[in-house]
């Protein structure tokens, strides 16, 4: 639960000022000698911008892996990457060895992978240290791990590579389904889905599937000013209805805000397109909604896609 609301802390109007700088930092690399021989925990250990990374390693016991031959691959969040995702060292002391072992795994490859050998991709599968995945882009505007620009890549170590992250990396806590579950923000949205496979669709199976799916998740209040008060009326509403409303905000395909083009008109699991626009911000609008709906959210990871959260529902 707090690996979630610490996630919702990245919106996509962040992202769209990251990836601006984004050109020139990730072409920038770090090919001094100096550095070159210093194994990753000397270089994380010595860079005054990685002084919670350093905190965490050190707390996770992964400093003496990190010191070894290697090869590995590490996309470290700076200082201000972890104050953005909402992570103090207060958070950091408060989690377990295990729990930090199992975040910084999932910041680590264990290959050497400089900017240059990135899959192209989109959203390149790649199997971390930890065991889970993540999903890797290059193009034109830079490179991304989960939809999260890199901000400068090839700093390169003695045993392999790290690239500076403008994000900590949140692994999945399960599929679609459970990612709403373990929210209280989304309790609408479950109440919602539950609802809806009474009907002649199973959602909840069709979310909990191996997908992948995009899902832009309504919060409480947005199904509130949708005109459903209490989850009571979600729970006396047609299943039909709900079906319809809910696969309107289903994209068969993973889709990361680092994806998302201005303009884009991506066609939901109910045949319906919606639209895209990221000026003055990122919105998405569905046919019949007045206003489009704000992106306030991004790149939630989960088992079988990802999950971005607007604050209105979007009406086909």
């Amino acid at each position: 639960m707090k690996n979630l609301l610490l996630k919702k802390t990245f919106t996509l109007s962040l992202l769209a000022s990251a990836i601006i700088l984004l050109g020139s930092a990730c072409k920038k690399s770090s090919n001094n000698p100096s550095t070159n021989q210093q194994t990753i925990t000397t270089i994380v250990s010595n860079n005054a911008n990685f002084s919670l990374l350093k905190t965490a390693v050190l707390k996770a016991n992964l400093a003496t892996t990190l010191n070894g031959t290697g090869p590995f691959t590490v996309f470290a969040p700076s200082d201000t990457a972890f104050a953005g995702s909402g992570i103090t060292a207060s958070v950091i002391n408060s989690l377990t060895a295990s729990q930090l072992n199992t975040l910084l795994l999932y910041h680590t490859i264990p290959a050497n992978i400089p900017a240059a050998n990135v899959p192209a991709g989109p959203n390149a599968k790649v199997i971390t240290a930890s065991g889970d995945s993540v999903f890797v882009t290059k193009n034109a505007n830079g490179v991304f791990i989960n939809g999260i620009p890199v901000t400068q890549a090839d700093i390169m170590a003695s045993n392999g590579v790290i690239h500076a992250i403008a994000r900590v990396l949140i692994p999945p806590v399960g599929n679609i389904v459970q990612v709403a579950q373990s929210d209280t923000s989304f309790s609408y949205l479950v109440a919602a889905v539950l609802r809806a496979s009474q009907g002649s669709v199973n959602v909840a199976a069709v979310l909990s599937g191996p997908g992948p799916f995009t899902v832009f998740a309504p919060t409480n209040a947005a199904f509130r000013a949708a005109g459903f008060a209490t989850v009571n009326d979600i729970n006396n509403a047609d299943p039909a209805t709900l079906t319809s409303i809910l696969t309107y905000h289903v994209i068969g395909a993973r889709v990361f805000s680092s994806d998302l083009t201005q303009g884009a008109q991506p066609t939901t699991l109910n045949s319906e397109k919606l639209t895209i626009s990221l000026t003055g911000g990122a919105t998405v609008k569905g046919n019949g909604n007045t206003v489009a709906s704000n992106i306030i959210a991004t790149n939630i990871m989960a088992t079988n896609g990802v999950v971005h959260v607007i604050d209105r529902v979007l009406l086909p």
